[in-house]
């Protein structure tokens, strides 16, 4: 029933992209090519809907050091990617006192495809970036709270849009080599097959073992091609990727075995960890300008995608004799698509408006209690079907020449089935429909200045799992069932200052959530929290003082509460405060960068008398350019600070310990590492 109706309104989205004439816009191809210059230097006053959106370009980050793939996040000024079980994992995301896990309340999309995966064998929303191939990063659009009303699920607290390139404006081949088994190839070619038509080929591949005893065998592999051009007056996009990961984890260890000298900070408890992924995905978009202040964007979408992960975090608690290790995996494709039109009706009106439609099977999905390759116990094991069609409207009024408002609706239909395996009664069906406003202000007070005002609600939704769930697969209780939305509003005063290649915003925001419900992989079942409040401030500033000098920085601070009577009100993993900076010097041929993170402390427990210490990282690097090689040097994590690249707080227990120890179990920023590349353009 799900699967016929997602094929029928699928087929029904490309018959009106077949009569929708749609495609690029001029004024976007305007901003895209201002944007290749730097795109936090582009001027957003008259444009932005609230301060904390903005626009990354290619050239804010290119020379930027960049120690995994999830740091693409990192261009997003206020966000912070960590990791804690292996390269090939998607990175665990702060933003704005969140611990968004892997994505469950920041969402991504690249080109028109969602990266955030639902009812995902390891979490809700999955967020894996490791897919993207930097070098090919056009642009980076994102925007923070849910005062937009064209991004749906997983973005309560950000939503980051990537775009890429369809043509290069050089082609190369670049070869990186560095400490602890590092080894990265990455090339791309771009020609023009005809007057209208260009080809986009792309590659990369990576070893790396790293600093850890239990060396991580990172054996990566990503691939892309794309077709572009002009059909007529038609715009068009079609794309083809491939990526491939598999890897050995070293996870998060106990504090206290580090501190008595069992093991090094680099160490590990359990060698049979690790895990296998793979993402294949066909794409295409469409646009049109219709020449009367109308277009339309169309796009559709394919994806392929399987995870295999093994992890052990407690080693010896639930099970004395076996361990608790445990396998988490996931098989599913995805289909769906998109269309966008936006028209002036008056020199005062603008409208957008929009559909999104995905369907998700899920064909295999589930948890298994492992002793190496023996499945001691297959937890939760089955099969999901989720369809979901979003439709939405913003309208854009010019009350005055200094004032304008954006008001927008949102609605959402969601549509599941559950077939499980292991326990029958846990099958069933959920479908429910939830419609989300937002509003916002902007009055330009000076040629300068613009202040907003900015209001809206927005949701993630939970595992379908969770919904139906009727009895605890691990310990057979009966369990809570979750509702389908998580619902969330966001309230912000911002304003924004522009002047020459100096920019600088300050947004004050509160976020509400009626609960943090979240589908735990790794048992199984659904967790319930309360109600959360967290109120903030951010800055971020541009500056590019003259050709050869380029200065960015940006600074979160966050209260972060449950809405609980008591003392207990500290949300685990909620930071206080993010900081980054960066400095980019060009003496051509010379290029020289620095980039410093600085990751606050944090409660680990909701008293807060445990709390994680901050942690500070610098990087920096710099490169010279001989006629058409380039020669670089990283130096990542310069000061060679012995910081947690992510803690937590609970209880473990060793093979042949008494009893159970809470403790503080923590994954290390690697050492001091140097790399070396050089990229030879053509």
């Amino acid at each position: 029933m799900i699967r016929t109706s997602a094929i029928a309104l699928l087929a029904g989205l490309t018959s009106v992209s077949a009569y929708a004439q749609t495609a690029d816009v001029t004024d976007e191809e305007n901003r895209l090519s201002t944007v290749e210059v730097h795109g936090r230097g582009l001027a957003l006053i008259g444009e932005a809907q609230a301060a904390s959106q903005g626009v990354v370009g290619y050239a804010d980050f290119e020379d930027r050091p960049l120690s995994r793939a999830g740091e693409l996040v990192e261009v997003i000024p206020g966000v912070i990617a960590t990791q804690h079980s292996g390269e090939g994992k998607a990175n665990q995301f702060f933003l704005r006192g969140f611990n968004l896990d892997h994505g469950s309340d920041f969402s991504a999309v690249v080109d028109g495809v969602p990266l955030s995966m639902r009812s995902h064998g390891h979490g809700q929303g999955y967020l894996d970036l490791n897919p993207i191939i930097p070098e090919l990063v056009e642009r980076v659009d994102y925007q923070k709270g849910p005062y937009f009303a064209d991004t749906g699920d997983f973005s309560v607290a950000g939503a980051g849009t990537y775009t890429l390139y369809s043509e290069l404006a050089e082609n190369f081949v670049e070869l990186k080599i560095g400490e602890d088994g590092y080894l990265r190839t990455v090339g791309g070619y771009s020609t023009p097959l005809s007057e209208t038509t260009t080809l986009l080929i792309a590659g990369e591949f990576q070893n790396y073992d790293g600093p850890w005893e239990n060396a991580q065998e990172v054996d990566k592999i990503s691939g892309l091609a794309r077709l572009s051009g002009d059909f007529g007056t038609w715009n068009y996009t079609l794309t083809a990727t491939a990526y491939d990961n598999n890897w050995v984890s070293s996870e998060q260890i106990p504090q206290r075995l580090v501190s008595n000298g069992t093991i090094s900070r680099f160490g590990s408890l359990d060698d049979d960890l690790g895990g296998d992924v793979s993402r294949y995905s066909l794409s295409g978009q469409l646009g049109f300008d219709h020449g009367d202040g109308a277009s339309t964007e169309i796009s559709a979408f394919y994806v392929d995608s399987s995870f295999s992960l093994t992890s052990n975090f407690t080693y010896f608690l639930a099970d004395p004799v076996n361990g608790d290790e445990f396998h988490q995996f996931d098989e599913r494709t995805i289909m769906g698509g998109s269309i966008r039109h936006e028209r002036e009706l008056s020199d005062r009106l603008e409208i957008h408006t929009g559909a999104q439609l995905r369907y998700d099977d899920v064909s295999d999905v589930g948890l298994e209690l492992t002793a190496g390759p023996t499945v001691l116990q297959t937890v939760n094991r089955g099969s999901v079907e989720e369809f979901s069609l979003g439709v939405w409207g913003e309208a854009e009024y010019h009350f005055t020449p200094t004032l304008r408002g954006s008001f927008g609706l949102r609605a959402d239909y969601y549509d599941g089935e559950v077939t499980a395996d292991i326990v029958p009664q846990n099958s069933g069906s959920i479908d429910d429909t939830l419609v989300t406003p937002n509003a916002s202000l902007a009055w330009r007070a000076s040629d300068h200045v613009e202040l907003y005002a900015s209001y809206g609600r927005g949701f993630h939704t939970n595992d379908i799992r969770g919904t139906v769930i009727q009895t605890d697969p691990a310990s057979g209780q009966p369990a809570t069932q979750a509702p389908l939305f998580s619902e969330g509003e966001g309230y912000e005063l911002g304003a924004r200052f522009e002047r020459g290649d100096f920019n600088l915003s300050a947004a004050l925001f509160t976020l509400e959530l009626d609960s943090e419900l979240i589908f735990v992989g790794d048992a199984g079942t659904t967790e319930i929290n309360d109600a959360t409040t967290r109120t903030g401030v951010e800055l971020t500033s541009f500056w590019r003082p003259n050709d050869w000098l380029t200065l960015d920085a940006s600074a979160a601070f966050t209260d972060a509460e449950f809405n609980v009577a008591g003392p207990d009100t500290a949300i685990p993993n909620a930071v206080e405060s993010v900081v980054g900076a960066g400095m980019h010097l060009d003496f051509d041929p010379w290029v020289f960068t620095a980039r410093l993170r600085y990751l606050g402390k944090a409660p680990l427990i909701e008293d807060g008398s445990v709390t994680t210490d901050p942690t500070t990282v610098l990087n920096l690097g710099a490169s010279y350019t001989w006629e058409n090689v380039d020669f670089g040097l990283e130096v990542l994590n310069a000061l060679d600070a012995e910081d947690n690249d992510i803690s937590y707080f609970y209880e473990s227990q060793f093979q042949g310990a008494a009893n159970p120890v809470e403790d503080i179990h923590f994954k290390p920023v690697e050492p001091r590492q140097v790399r070396f590349r050089v990229r030879y353009n053509f």
